[in-house]
């Protein structure tokens, strides 16, 4: 019998089952139209649940875009009210959804540097909360609420892919969604390695003495840290600039019909050498989101892209060896502290893994 197409009761229903698409092999990629919504839905059901919050009650949250939309649509679907504290890079397109959708965007002015859009962000949430103690802060890069959501996708990915060792792929970002997911496809005792991406110029693996001028990536790395990062949850990381982070996501669209993000490239990039290594294990990449963000600045220039088979990354064995434009590092499920101590006594003095916070509260 065949089974009937489900009616959804919301979009957001719709919106957290991401397509699965082969790759070629075993690759197989998980495209979001907006990943994020398994972390709002699953944080606002819990909070309510939980009695933290309550229907008609405001939620406010910094975001560079698929958050911020993510919430305003739980809000939509729960009866809350929403307040968004928006990046620069939050384009006209993405504020207008949420305008219409009833949230409330203070929008900061453009930024020189991804840390002064940050530091903005978080000292206009902290007097918006003086002035209201009633609005309730989602803190999605430190509330480990966020991490909720993803046991929903866990499950779908344990019936779609076979039985057997899985390698995940993907973008740290916050570590709710890489480290949720993996997190309950462990539990479940399946063998599963995580291999994690990182742009130079990013505190939460060692990158931030780097910078990178294009680097247009919005939200899968930070310049504070963030706490639902969990370190020890990885064996692999992998650092990418742009350029081949277009690179991948350029090749995704030309060789694959698949319109998605900068990260979601970066992924494609990174899957594509991983499984080179480790033939015949199944390896599925993380697409967050879709490629309307970056429309102009990426796929208008596909002229430009490398050709993502002749890329390759350098490989290292310490952060004092970190250099662009693509490196790869075993990280062994190492927490953060313990990589604080094997980088001690470094000649450069370089790696910085677990300095203090650059600024107090809540990023991006």
């Amino acid at each position: 019998m065949t089974a009937r197409t489900p009616i959804h009761e919301h979009i957001t229903d719709a919106m957290k089952a991401p397509d699965l698409i082969r790759l070629g092999g075993d690759v197989v990629l998980a495209r979001f139209e907006t990943m994020k919504v398994y972390a709002a839905l699953g944080a606002v059901r819990t909070l309510l649940r939980r009695g933290r919050i309550v229907p008609g009650q405001t939620l406010i949250d910094s975001s560079s875009g698929i958050y911020a939309l993510a919430l305003a649509m739980a809000c939509h679907r729960y009866g809350l009210r929403c307040h968004i504290v928006a990046s620069t890079t939050v384009d006209a397109v993405m504020r207008a959804q949420l305008e219409v959708l009833g949230a409330t965007v203070d929008q900061m002015p453009p930024s020189e540097s991804l840390r002064l859009d940050q530091e903005r962000r978080v000292r206009h949430v902290r007097e918006l909360l003086a002035r209201r103690p009633d609005f309730h802060w989602m803190r999605q890069y430190h509330d480990a609420v966020h991490y909720a959501g993803y046991r929903e996708f866990a499950a779908l990915v344990a019936e779609a892919l076979p039985d057997g060792p899985l390698t995940v792929v993907g973008a740290v970002g916050t570590g709710a969604s890489t480290g949720g997911l993996v997190e309950a496809l462990r539990g479940s005792g399946r063998a599963v390695r995580l291999v994690g991406i990182q742009p130079y110029g990013s505190v939460t693996f060692g990158s931030e003495r780097f910078s990178d001028p294009e680097a247009i990536i919005a939200g899968i790395g930070s310049s504070i840290p963030f706490d639902n990062v969990r370190h020890e949850l990885y064996d692999t990381l992998h650092w990418v600039d742009f350029r081949h982070a277009m690179a991948g996501a350029v090749g995704l669209l030309r060789e694959h019909a698949v319109f998605a993000g900068l990260s979601t490239g970066a992924a494609h990039l990174v899957a594509g050498w991983e499984a080179d290594r480790d033939p015949g294990r199944q390896h599925l990449v993380i697409g967050a989101d879709t490629g309307h963000r970056y429309a102009e600045r990426v796929f208008a220039r596909h002229a430009e892209a490398l050709d993502v088979r002749a890329l390759r990354p350098r490989r290292i064995h310490t952060l004092d060896e970190l250099r662009p434009p693509w490196s790869v590092m075993e990280w062994e499920r190492r927490s953060h502290k313990e990589l604080v101590v094997a980088d001690i006594g470094s000649e450069s003095g370089s790696s910085v893994v677990g300095q203090e916070p650059l600024t107090q509260g809540e990023p991006s």
